[in-house]
């Protein structure tokens, strides 16, 4: 699969908004399938069909945890999809993440 095929699935993936809105809860950290589908008002099959499409994506990673699947958000694929596309796009994006980054690491300090 070349870059652009494996950057258009995790496109895809993002183009649904129940999609979005599991990668935003996972956001905090790893939740099981089953704390994931009570947020919905949908069937717990389809929170698995788009948990399946994520991680399908990359988007997202699972492990086992005795007859638990525990979700968690793949940060660093969601980060080098979307920065690779803004480069492409907008390449002065990354001068201002950069000095958003900076701003924010000095306010903070050691």
């Amino acid at each position: 699969m070349t870059e652009a095929q494996d950057e258009a699935g995790a496109f895809r993936a993002l183009a649904d908004p129940t999609r979005r809105q599991i990668l935003e809860d996972l956001r905090g950290g790893e939740l099981a399938a089953g704390e994931i589908a009570a947020r919905f008002a949908i069937s717990a099959p389809s929170i698995s069909r788009h948990l399946g499409v994520l991680k399908g994506a990359g988007l997202v990673t699972e492990r086992r945890d005795g007859n638990r699947i525990l979700y968690a958000l793949a940060e660093d694929r969601l980060a080098a999809c979307i920065g690779r596309f803004l480069s492409a796009v907008c390449p002065e994006q990354i001068v201002l993440r950069h000095t958003t980054w900076r701003r924010r690491a000095q306010n903070e300090g050691p």
